[in-house]
């Protein structure tokens, strides 16, 4: 059974998520702030975690922020604003998704199912692709550049592999939306492009001139052939 910690600090959002994960067949575990959210990830080392951006003390970007400097749990963000810009400093900071309050708690477990979906996922036509100095291991789920291993969110590794399957074919925001998430909400996209930008940042000697992750402008994006 999956773990899921869900961090919130209004007890009836924990309540809506610990309902709808637990009855989805996942096994939850809750904090309701940065303190309560560190200890329950070390002692739970859960799967997945569903973090609130506002907190109380430390934020829920902080935290993201650390667990992303040891650990690849996938996160999805949660957040009362719609702001835009609360969006994208969460995908910066590491997040795989981003869910706004009010949420659908079937929505919810959707994004839950297809994220952990992507990290048990193991294509069986090949073990490895590789284009150029880039090598991406399907076994160990490991990225490696030059033979050194690179720190890649789920979703990061999901885009990343996606493209690989078919180097050198262009795929819209919309297409890689579909093939990672089973249901998006319009603007999504946006975060695709988040994503490629933290990925070219990881891979590309220079993020701004990228060999490895194209733009098909106007479209989307290809990875180059070997």
């Amino acid at each position: 059974m999956k773990k899921i910690l869900a961090v919130d600090d209004e007890e009836s959002i924990l309540k809506v998520v610990d309902y709808a994960l637990s009855e989805a067949g996942f096994e939850v575990h809750t904090a309701r702030d940065g303190a309560g959210a560190e200890f329950m990830f070390e002692s739970v080392r859960p799967d997945l975690v569903i973090l609130d951006v506002m907190l109380p003390g430390k934020s829920g970007l902080d935290i993201a922020k650390e667990l992303r400097a040891h650990s690849n749990v996938p996160i999805i963000m949660l957040s009362a604003r719609g702001d835009e810009v609360d969006r994208i400093l969460g995908l910066e900071f590491g997040a795989d998704d981003y869910v706004t309050k009010p949420f659908s708690p079937r929505d919810l477990v959707s994004r839950v199912r297809a994220i952990l979906r992507r990290v048990d996922d193991t294509p069986a036509e090949r073990a490895c692709f590789e284009v150029g100095d880039l090598s991406i291991d399907t076994q160990s789920r490991q990225v490696k550049l030059q033979g050194q291993p690179l720190h890649l969110t789920t979703s990061e590794y999901g885009i990343l592999l996606h493209l690989a399957r078919h180097p050198g074919t262009a795929y819209s925001r919309a297409a890689i939306l579909a093939a990672l998430w089973d249901e998006s909400p319009a603007g999504d996209e946006r975060a695709i492009d988040v994503h490629i930008h933290n990925i070219r940042e990881k891979i590309e000697q220079d993020h701004k001139n990228p060999t490895y992750l194209l733009t098909v402008r106007g479209y989307g994006y290809r990875l180059r052939e070997s």
